[in-house]
């Protein structure tokens, strides 16, 4: 369950960090994505695939702890499969970076892109299926996360298209809102898990020492 906690964040804080050190890369504006194609590029490469491994993994433990429904689970296995998939197969260059590089579209970066769509959409769907467990206001939670995710990503595009046309449009930013949404519906959802877990484990020892302290002796 740890790593649906660690997952966005060590993916959030590398992307971040990364970002903050690239010569000529401004993450208000250039995608996550073209950080692969930066100076040691295989940074943000392994950090798609590590956060998608770790996004496989906690679906996995949820749903060993039945935390959530089967169309959740399936939408969690998507979007780590889908984040594996965009690592393996890196974007091409895009919106002036890296600078004097092509933006010609390749089959490698197309897959890259329709793959991170399917990421994009895989995370809402997930936090959607995820309403109705029963903690106070999770439901209103997973529900707000799902849309404003949603709402990211379109502005994404729209700001994508417009810089895409020689705009100074803020598209890095929007790219990198649904990441934090979803990132920290993650982390929530993983400690509520596991708190939840744990005081049920600890019940259970309690209950069993308490019968076996009334328990006839032989």
């Amino acid at each position: 369950m740890t790593a649906g906690a660690a997952g966005p964040v060590l993916f959030v804080l590398t992307y971040l960090v990364n970002g903050a050190v690239q010569p000529d890369y401004d993450s208000t504006h250039d995608t996550i994505s073209t950080l692969s194609l930066a100076p040691h590029g295989w940074i943000q490469i392994a950090n798609f695939v590590v956060y998608g491994v770790l996004t496989l993994c906690f679906a996995e433990a949820l749903r060993r702890s039945s935390a959530i429904r089967t169309s959740g689970y399936v939408s969690l296995l998507v979007a780590g499969a889908g984040l594996v998939l965009i690592g393996v197969f890196p974007t091409d260059p895009a919106l002036g970076f890296p600078a004097g590089e092509s933006d010609a579209v390749t089959a490698i970066g197309t897959v890259h892109s329709m793959g991170a769509l399917v990421v994009f959409l895989a995370f809402p769907v997930a936090a959607f299926a995820a309403a109705g467990r029963p903690f106070r206001g999770w439901d209103a939670f997973s529900v707000a996360t799902g849309v404003l995710s949603l709402a990211a990503v379109g502005a994404f595009f729209v700001a994508f298209e417009g810089a895409a046309e020689g705009a100074d449009s803020p598209a890095g930013l929007y790219e990198r809102l649904p990441t934090l949404f979803i990132g920290l519906w993650q982390v929530v959802f993983a400690l509520r898990v596991l708190t939840e877990d744990t005081a049920r484990a600890v019940g259970t020892q309690r209950a069993d020492r308490a019968m076996g302290a009334v328990a006839p002796r032989a």
